[in-house]
């Protein structure tokens, strides 16, 4: 393997961010994007449309400062605006509370006033369509209540962000270990993991029990915490989850997988922040056995179609990455393996005629090869974010982001 340098990784960051800007559509005085740059309908949701680009704009703005991108962002913020009152949904990753974030954001970095007005809008809208226990069929992180509760502290709203995570004192299953949650309305697995299981449920609780002094939030989120650790079959050096009990959907969904969706990167984010809010090593044990597992699972290799060929946050390298800059940062073991997935990025980077792209691949489509996306979750907007943090981190700059995600906790060096 070629070790990337880091003007090189800002180079091919550079050109994702120019392939963003050449895919926006223009709104009267805003800017907005397509879930995909061939579809007309526009989308201003942080997992697949404007408010996941919007993210990664002001992080290219603070990395850069490059005025250009911080003007994008305003403008991708008035899209969102005034895209609403008009939102059904309210979820973090598909609705309203995500739409806020991006708002909250825009405001507090640049000082763009209306943008935090509108996301008091979205978040009073949110909180008058809570029906006592949950927004609709999702009570996951992905969906439903966990992600509103991390939005709204991400937006500053501690007590819509308790009112999202009280319904999981009552809702919680007891196990002999610990407890779930059914995270779908008539699901009947139970997930463990960050997108739609118990570990999203976990989180929530224990960053609202740390940030509202509720420990009886927290010592829920250690059950539940508790029962995923039970179903572990890779110890004593490793950690590996199956997806689900009984398995959801076998004939779509893998029985390990080892992203932040739905494996032990993901995982390993809700143990780091156990580590902060309860203070009990055995967390940096589970995390470092998380580590373990993700470095010596074989990615980025992809040892058939359609298994690991998704290069960004949700489900692919560019949520690794993300953890092997905060492991770099926390613990200083992060950045050899960080190398071997920023490599693989730049291998599978495509150019077109807008800059620098990124092309997953869905072996139950014809054809396979799908087309690039703007977002935060499989597209641009992700890989961009963990590219140019990794360029911090590699030459010893600042490694924060401009804005912190929502469910993933800020690196802390030990």
């Amino acid at each position: 393997m070629i070790t990337p340098r880091p003007s090189d990784v800002e180079g091919v960051a550079a050109g994702a961010l120019e392939w963003l800007l050449a895919t926006a559509r223009p709104t009267g005085n805003g800017l907005a994007w397509a879930t995909r740059p061939s579809e007309e309908r526009l989308n201003p949701v942080l997992y697949s449309g404007t408010a996941g680009v919007v993210l990664a704009l002001l992080e290219a703005e603070r990395h850069f400062g490059d005025e250009r991108y911080g003007d994008a962002a305003v403008r991708g913020a008035r899209s969102i605006a005034a895209a609403v009152e008009d939102w059904e949904l309210s979820s973090l990753y598909f609705g309203l509370t995500g739409m806020a974030v991006a708002l909250r954001a825009v405001h507090e970095r640049l000082g763009e006033a209306a943008a935090g007005a509108a996301a008091s809008r979205a978040l009073d809208l949110v909180r008058s369509r809570f029906d006592g226990t949950r927004w609709g069929p999702q009570f996951d992180l992905l969906g439903g209540n966990a992600g509103v509760a991390l939005g709204a502290l991400a937006a500053g709203d501690v007590e819509l962000a308790v009112l999202a995570v009280t319904p999981y004192t009552t809702t919680a299953e007891t196990t002999p270990v610990g407890v779930v949650w059914e995270t779908r309305a008539g699901r009947p697995a139970r997930l463990h993991h960050t997108a739609h299981g118990t570990l999203g449920v976990v989180h929530a609780l224990a960053s609202v029990g740390r940030t509202a002094n509720r420990t009886d939030l927290t010592e829920l989120a250690a059950a539940g915490a508790a029962d995923v650790v039970a179903r572990d079959e890779a110890g004593p050096e490793g950690f590996l989850v199956p997806h689900s009990d009984p398995q959801d959907q076998p004939e779509r969904n893998e029985r390990h997988s080892y992203g932040w969706c739905n494996g032990p990167t993901g995982d390993a984010q809700t143990f780091r922040l156990l580590r902060e809010v309860l203070g009990d090593p055995a967390w940096s044990a589970l995390t470092d056995r998380c580590w373990h597992t993700v470095t010596h699972s074989g990615l980025p290799r992809r040892p058939r179609p359609g298994f690991w060929d998704n290069n960004g946050q949700c489900c692919g390298t560019a949520g690794v990455l993300a953890l092997a800059c905060d492991r770099e940062v926390e613990y200083g073991d992060g950045l050899d393996f960080a190398q071997v997935l920023v490599a693989d990025l730049l291998a599978r980077t495509t150019a077109d005629a807008n800059g620098a792209c990124w092309s997953n691949v869905e072996y139950r489509a014809a054809p396979s090869s799908l087309e690039p996306t703007p977002g935060w979750a499989m597209g641009n907007a992700g890989i961009v974010r963990e590219l140019l943090r990794f360029a911090r981190v590699s030459t010893g700059r600042d490694p924060g982001y401009a804005v912190t995600w929502p469910d993933r906790p800020a690196a802390v060096p030990s």
